[in-house]
């Protein structure tokens, strides 16, 4: 007969493998296309533009669906809210792996509403059910997806070149399944996510808050040159001569750099007395790589790591940024939601708009030197946000 302790330590166990299956979901659906999109615009005979459309269509899906996911959590049940995400997100992969490109598009818009949901409740669940241990579980969630990015990033064109890219994108599908399949003894639950997940924003004193905007500008900035970079890093590459299966290496040790600072900024953190410096430097960071690869692409895998340790630890500081310059939980959801829905929809601007000037200029100059200039604004807000005040 096994002891109530034994039980329960091994339901612990289970649910900490379901936490970082999840996390392998929320990232490698999606930036795993970047590094076939020459071979899709080849075959549909898509523009620059059109292509830049498939990293935008998620983009738009976590602006518009994120800031609701707590409302279905509470009407469903939060494991059933994050099944159902797993659910939505192999539809989504099964659908954009069939041949007519409305499927694709379709698919991968339906992709980006699955990460939504899961993006927003993973966090609640960490929050509601290991408060303890929330720093080191983020950290170990933050790690697994960056590895399942950089390893569908590494393995996704060799695939496609031995079975064709729609396969290649539809082994993806993997992910969900296992992550299902590990799910399905905790959807019989019906709890409700950790008080202050984000809820739909709303007009009030947040939206009127220059602090508010700041520490909005500093996550919606990094984010947009983030998921230009996810979106064409590949295509620059490959531009600057090098293969598709080293540039498709390069795009997923970029995913994995982003990992590192979720391994290292805490401690950093919590012995400064703000996070001016911090949030200076990792927009300089940001700011190194995109002038690098322009100026000297023969040191890209510098530039990658660089990049993305440096986007990593802005994603890690605006989302420190919502919890530390806020007094209450009602202000930290509202802040949240107002920085992942204004955010989001500035970052959906960004692949199309640099599509848009790859096409007018005939090259990647113009764009990596704008995606660079943004990363110095969001220094600036950064510095801003990273005062030790509250709303």
């Amino acid at each position: 007969m096994r002891s109530p302790k034994y039980r329960q330590a091994v339901s612990e166990v289970a649910l900490l493998i379901g936490i970082l299956l999840i996390a392998a979901n929320l990232r490698a659906p999606f930036t795993g296309l970047p590094p076939l999109l020459g071979m899709i615009q080849s075959d549909f005979g898509l523009s620059t533009s059109a292509i830049g459309a498939l990293t935008t269509l998620p983009l738009l899906a976590f602006a518009i669906v994120s800031p609701f996911s707590a409302l279905l959590a509470r009407e469903y049940g939060l494991e059933r809210a994050l099944f159902g995400a797993l659910f939505v997100i192999a539809l989504g992969i099964a659908l954009r792996s069939v041949e007519a490109a409305w499927c694709l598009y379709l698919g991968t818009a339906i992709i980006g509403m699955g990460i939504a949901v899961g993006n927003v409740l993973l966090p609640s669940l960490v929050k509601r059910d290991f408060s303890r241990h929330i720093a080191s579980l983020t950290g170990a969630y933050a790690l697994a997806m960056g590895i399942a990015a950089a390893l569908g990033s590494a393995a996704v064109t060799p695939l496609a070149d031995a079975w064709g890219w729609r396969s290649a994108l539809l082994s993806f599908l993997i992910l969900p399944i296992a992550a299902m399949l590990v799910w399905m003894k905790r959807i019989a639950r019906r709890s409700q996510p950790a008080a202050g997940t984000p809820t739909p924003p709303h007009g009030g004193k947040v939206w009127h808050s220059a602090l508010a905007w700041q520490v909005t500008l500093f996550l919606g900035l990094n984010s947009t040159i983030y998921y230009v970079v996810v979106g064409w890093l590949p295509s620059i590459l490959m531009d600057a001569g090098m293969s598709p299966t080293k540039a498709g290496s390069l795009h997923g040790i970029l995913q994995l750099a982003t990992a590192i600072p979720g391994l290292l900024l805490g401690p950093v953190l919590r012995r400064m007395r703000d996070q001016r410096l911090a949030a200076a430097l990792a927009c300089v960071c940001s700011a190194s790589g995109l002038l690098g690869w322009w100026a000297y692409p023969n040191l890209a895998l510098a530039w990658s790591i660089m990049f993305g340790a440096g986007t990593g630890a802005g994603i890690i500081l605006g989302l420190s940024f919502i919890g530390l310059r806020t007094s209450n939980a009602q202000h930290a959801a509202a802040l949240s939601g107002m920085s992942q829905c204004i955010g989001y929809l500035l970052a959906s601007v960004g692949p199309i708009a640099i599509g848009a000037l790859h096409d007018a200029f005939g090259g990647w100059a113009i764009s990596l030197m704008l995606c660079a200039g943004l990363a110095l604004v969001g220094a600036i807000m950064g510095v801003l946000a990273g005062r030790n005040r509250s709303l």
